[in-house]
């Protein structure tokens, strides 16, 4: 025959009680435990979010200069560094096969103007800025 033992609570440290179970609130019908959320920081204020406005003008000269970095000035990392990659493969397609470099630096950067000024103004239209 064998002998049944209850079954074990977990061990708890010493001093330590357990922790209750959320009661209802009757009036309401809502978790006491919600009801009692308090904010990770509670003293500190709201305050909305204040970003500047990204120029698309400015966006667009920049690329006009050095195609891709205006793509960096409006926060665009990866495209910007691959039209500058586009660029410079251009270049030495300049250099081997003249008339398809001048393509191919022509077409990479009037796309990177037109990405820089495009992206510019999609950036401040999401952040809610007239441009």
């Amino acid at each position: 025959m064998t002998e049944q033992h209850p079954p074990q609570q977990p061990p708890t440290q010493p001093g330590a009680s357990p922790e209750p179970m959320p009661r209802i609130d009757e009036r309401h019908g809502e978790l006491e435990a919600a009801r009692q959320y308090q904010a990770p920081y509670p003293h500190a204020p709201y305050y909305p979010q204040q970003v500047k406005a990204k120029s698309p003008g400015g966006a667009l000269v920049a690329s006009f200069f050095i195609p891709g970095l205006g793509s960096l000035i409006i926060g665009d990392a990866a495209p910007g560094l691959a039209i500058f990659a586009c660029w410079c493969t251009a270049w030495v397609l300049l250099l081997t096969f003249a008339p398809l470099g001048v393509l191919a630096g022509t077409a990479v950067w009037v796309w990177a103007m037109w990405y820089a000024y495009t992206g510019a103004k999609k950036w401040n239209t999401r952040h809610g800025i007239v441009s």
